[in-house]
């Protein structure tokens, strides 16, 4: 019989939202398999989880998955966690549980922490219908044509970039969607740091160009014509 993959959300900063039945799930399975050493093992310490580890990141997703289904193959249970937030959404993962499925290999969710659901539910906008387009790219030009085809959205629409583009975002947003088009972007959410700020492009733009912020975040843009 194949083992179980369990995807186990841990999280997104503020460890007291791990939930119990995550840290049941971690000491329980025979393989822990992180993104990273530095975060993976800082939260298996943490929770006082002692077990098998293996990494699977970008860099290595091919080679580990094919590792880690063998395992599975072989009945063991595996645990999949990402540096945080619920691992497979917009992280390393979905070729394994892909492989996991086709193995005939159950796959079980343990949900919990997401950074997405909290940046839309403060954000003040409609989220009866959204859209998530995830990371855009690192590249300026492409970034813009990205925005420019995402102008015309009528849902409510979220993106996502590395804690370090912030303010280039921000600024390309603005520039694209206009000055009256509103943003909200939800930083270090559930940190003491945690900031969320709401206004324009423009008006954001301005603000963070006076004190530049550095931390995970996520923008929610409000849809055309609200």
């Amino acid at each position: 019989m194949p083992g179980i993959l369990y995807l186990v959300a841990t999280p997104i900063g503020n460890l007291e939202d791990m939930t119990f039945r995550a840290v049941r799930v971690l000491k329980e399975v025979d393989l822990v398999v992180y993104e990273e050493r530095k975060e993976g093992g800082r939260l298996l310490r943490h929770f006082g989880v002692e077990k098998p580890v293996e990494s699977l990141n970008e860099h290595n997703e091919l080679a580990a998955s094919s590792v880690i289904l063998g395992r599975l193959k072989d009945g063991k249970s595996v645990a999949l966690i990402s540096d945080a937030g619920t691992p497979v959404f917009s992280d390393p993962g979905q070729l394994l549980v892909e492989k996991a499925i086709l193995a005939g290999v159950t796959v079980v969710p343990i949900p919990g922490a997401s950074s997405l659901l909290p940046a839309l539910i403060v954000s003040g906008f409609p989220i009866n219908r959204f859209l998530f387009y995830g990371f855009l790219s690192p590249k300026r030009n492409r970034r813009i044509t990205e925005l420019q085809q995402l102008r015309k959205e009528p849902r409510t629409i979220v993106v996502m970039e590395t804690p370090y583009r912030l303010l280039q975002l921000v600024r390309d947003i603005a520039e694209v969607f206009g000055e009256s088009r509103r943003i909200c972007v939800a930083l270090d959410l559930t940190l003491p740091t945690e900031e969320i700020m709401r206004g324009t492009g423009p008006e954001l733009y301005r603000r963070l160009s006076r004190d530049e912020k550095k931390g995970e975040f996520v923008v929610v843009i409000e849809g055309q014509g609200k």
